[in-house]
């Protein structure tokens, strides 16, 4: 099969569009035709400095297809049927093995491009605001990065919750795309003091909860930001700047910071089900997937090099 791969870490350009042995399918697991590979923040922060499961690698959490096999344990998936997956690596290719507990199929209304990028984006916001962010409806929610495809999947849920909503972008144009997702009030970062505006707009009283994919020096004004009582739910290291946090305004207003990853319940029945509930409002056309840009799977260097330029708003695709 032909797949993006590479052979150590770095900038976009060191992946290459070669052929590789075809994953093998095992008795757990089931192997699709991938028809759709939706990047990842993690796939570029894996690329530039994680871990080479194999060598040569080949990234990626997640991807969308169809079932050409299943192993010999697998009852509840069948082959030709539809279905999208997430795994820790292997979506950067024209086949892909994954545990079968993993893939969740796709009902025949939803465009298979889109439920490429559900999962990861829709069940991370998800905990973020109800598993461990305690969303509450009435309650007000900061969403750091709104533009990204996790940002406009947590504006969706908090605002069906009741949730009054603000988000951060880079420009007024990406903010204003944001409105029709239920953005109440968008900060941009680039222009406005982040901190001081929220005070603003809450009345001096702060948010009750902010989900921050962004990390590093961002992370200091998600804190500040916080209402008495107020919780971060920290979901990833989009910034890639490390910085020196200073936590000691939160004991004085008896606040929370949580650390999330989807990835450590992938395998529950809770953030399967929750998984599959996005997928079905999908298709139902209750929540919206946001596809910027697709490219072919042949020009992932240009793909990810697209992701980090920050233009995106919602998820880029490859298609083999």
């Amino acid at each position: 099969m032909k797949a993006a791969v590479y052979y150590e870490n770095g900038p976009p350009s060191v992946l290459k569009y070669e052929d590789v042995p075809d994953p093998t399918c095992g008795p757990d697991d089931i192997l699709i035709k991938v028809e759709a590979v939706s990047i990842e923040g993690g796939d570029t922060l894996n690329r530039g400095g994680g871990p080479l499961l194999s060598n040569p690698h080949i990234v990626g959490y997640q991807a969308a297809g169809t079932i050409i096999e299943v192993g010999a344990n697998v009852t509840h998936l069948k082959p030709g049927q539809r279905v999208t997956t997430v795994n820790f690596a292997g979506s950067h290719a024209e086949l892909r093995a994954v545990n079968a507990l993993t893939a969740w199929p796709v009902p025949d209304s939803l465009d298979i491009k889109l439920a490429a990028a559900i999962p990861v984006p829709f069940g991370t916001a998800d905990d973020c605001l109800f598993e461990f962010g305690k969303l509450q409806k009435g309650e007000t929610v900061l969403v750091q990065a709104g533009a990204g495809a996790v940002g406009i999947a947590a504006i969706q849920l908090a605002k069906r919750a009741g949730a009054t909503v603000f988000a951060t972008a880079s420009s007024d144009e990406r903010l204003a795309r944001l409105k029709e997702f239920g953005l109440d009030q968008g900060i941009n970062y680039k222009t406005q003091d982040l901190v001081e505006e929220v005070k603003r707009l809450t009345d001096n009283k702060g948010v009750n909860l902010v989900v921050d994919p962004v990390g590093g020096s961002t992370l200091q004004k998600s804190i500040l930001s916080l209402a008495y009582r107020g919780r971060v739910s920290l979901v990833g290291q989009a910034g890639r700047d490390p910085a020196k946090i200073d936590v000691s305004t939160m004991m004085q207003g008896n606040q929370t910071l949580s650390g999330v990853f989807l990835g450590a319940e992938i395998f529950t029945d809770r953030v399967r089900g929750n998984i599959q509930r996005h997928i079905d409002d999908a298709a139902a056309g209750k929540l919206k997937v946001v596809i910027d840009r697709t490219f072919a799977l042949k020009d992932a260097a240009a793909a990810h090099e697209y992701i980090e330029s920050r233009q995106a708003v919602g998820r880029v695709l490859m298609i083999p």
